[in-house]
């Protein structure tokens, strides 16, 4: 390309993007000034309402109408009180273990049961929702959309204009860091805002510290934990996780609020809260199915897997997944409906129509190899479907060297029903609420608990007294049955 074709092209991109950003600016709802964004709200709350339904599709929600109906009136409570009161927000209470919180645009937001699993007051509960309304109304998603857009384009002309991927690579490098940069100020914006619509609402804003610290307590015993048990942590990514414990600026920000504080505000009571959590499932669910060290536990699926002792099991909203200690090999196992009167056999050589090396495993199992790319490159899979209770369960295995077979083989094997004696094994932990006797400590209350292992640990956590305090007599206190 010459110097002029080059130069021309240089132009026409950057009228595009010109036009783009003269196009693209609207009024920030919160400040009043000019953001750079490539989208409408009408845009917005469609784009909200799409990723909804995918969001729902991978984590189910949580069947507890009382608790459902408290995350709801408490996030329209705060929505009325925000910057976009006229969105029509959506607010949805997740059945995930996993402690998180996050916003999608348009002004849909969801918790997990998890997260909520270790709050001890309707305040806790408000500063997470308030935080995630903050997302939304300061627009996040879509400014990190817009700017996201942006970055690909100036890419594009850079490989274009250029003909060098290296200065693409740059230039996409350098946008990646711009769209990363808005993560801390993104967190302060939606904090400052979450404090402001708690303390209008009638909530002390201060409590957003508590949550703050509930997590950053999780935090710490996940690192610990899976330091002992030699994998890695499953840390949390999600509201709060830019700050650090003592965090002089966040406490700032929610200082910044109290000329919002309602005067006719009153204090909630904690046990009224806590008494929503009362039979709340802790953990694992039964509709997702249990684990207990190496085994796989469904009751309504009467099922039981078991995997090798040094592959750790990871039960993901679409599939199970086993990775080895070394973290070179997966396992994953996916439910399927086969068609009427189809034998596995038949089952596997129609979802893989390059099968190679069919086999049998036994009557109701077939294997066979697929080359597919895989997070190790391409490659063999080593695939298997398992029939049983007139479902298909699909076995895949890859590794970056040689397959494992033998594990495969000795997993495929051990699907079978759940017998008498592991009926519990196949039920869910829930919630329950005691009162602390006199002489009480969480030692003792870890006898009566149904946790395995850290029991002592888990409760302090899920009671706000991490990592060495003790209940008080009378106090309403969580354990786990």
């Amino acid at each position: 390309m010459n110097r002029m074709k080059m130069i021309n092209l240089i132009k026409t991109g950057l009228v595009v993007l010109g036009l783009s950003i003269l196009t693209g600016c609207a009024t920030n709802p919160v400040t009043g000034g000019t953001d750079f964004v490539l989208m409408s709200e009408e845009s917005e709350v469609k784009l909200g309402a799409q990723s909804h339904e995918s969001v729902i599709k991978q984590y189910t929600v949580y069947h507890d109408e009382a608790l459902q109906k408290l995350v709801n009136d408490l996030g329209q409570k705060l929505a009325k009180k925000s910057h976009r009161s006229h969105l029509d927000f959506r607010f949805t209470l997740l059945d995930s273990p996993q402690v998180n919180a996050f916003a999608l645009p348009g002004g849909y937001i969801y918790i997990t049961r998890g997260i909520m699993a270790y709050m001890n007051n309707e305040e806790e509960l408000a500063g997470v929702l308030g935080h995630e309304i903050g997302h939304v109304t300061a627009r996040h998603g879509v400014r990190q959309h817009s700017a996201q857009t942006t970055a690909g384009l100036l890419g594009a002309i850079a490989t274009i204009a250029t003909g060098s991927k290296g200065v693409a690579d740059l230039t996409g490098q350098l946008s990646s860091a711009l769209v990363r940069g808005y993560g801390r100020g993104h967190e302060l914006e939606a904090d400052r805002l979450g404090a402001e619509y708690l303390a209008i609402t009638g909530y002390d804003p201060q409590k957003m510290l508590g949550v703050v610290g509930i997590l950053k307590d999780q935090e710490q015993f996940e690192l610990q934990r899976a330091r002992d048990e030699n994998r890695p942590p499953r840390v949390y990514h999600g509201v709060f996780s830019t700050h650090p414990r003592n965090d002089q600026r966040l406490q700032e920000v929610i200082r910044a609020a109290d000329k919002f504080k309602n005067p006719a505000a009153k204090e909630t009571d904690p046990e009224d809260f806590l008494r929503y959590l009362e039979g709340a499932t802790f953990g694992d669910s039964e509709k997702q199915g249990i684990i207990h060290g190496n085994r796989f536990y469904h009751k309504e699926l009467d099922l039981v897997i078991e995997f090798p002792s040094d592959w750790k099991l990871d039960n993901q909203p679409t599939q199970l997944v086993a990775l080895r200690e070394d973290r070179q090999a997966a396992l994953t196992i996916q439910i399927d409906q086969p068609n009427r009167n189809e034998s596995s056999a038949q089952y596997l050589k129609r979802k893989f129509p390059k099968l190679a090396n069919g086999q049998s495993i036994n009557r109701r199992s077939y294997t066979g190899l697929v080359d597919a790319n895989t997070p190790f490159g391409q490659g063999p899979v080593r695939v298997a479907s398992v029939f049983h209770g007139g479902r298909a369960y699909v076995l895949s295995l890859f590794s970056k060297g040689p397959l494992p077979e033998q594990p495969f083989f000795e997993t495929a094997k051990s699907i079978r029903k759940v017998k008498w004696g592991e009926k519990k094994l196949a039920a869910e932990k829930k919630i329950t609420l005691v009162r602390a006797a006199k002489g009480d400590t969480f030692a003792k209350l870890a006898k009566k608990s149904n946790l395995n292992q850290y029991a002592e640990e888990q409760l302090r956590l899920l009671n706000g007294m991490y990592p060495d305090g003790e209940p008080e007599t009378g106090q309403l206190i969580k354990i786990i049955k």
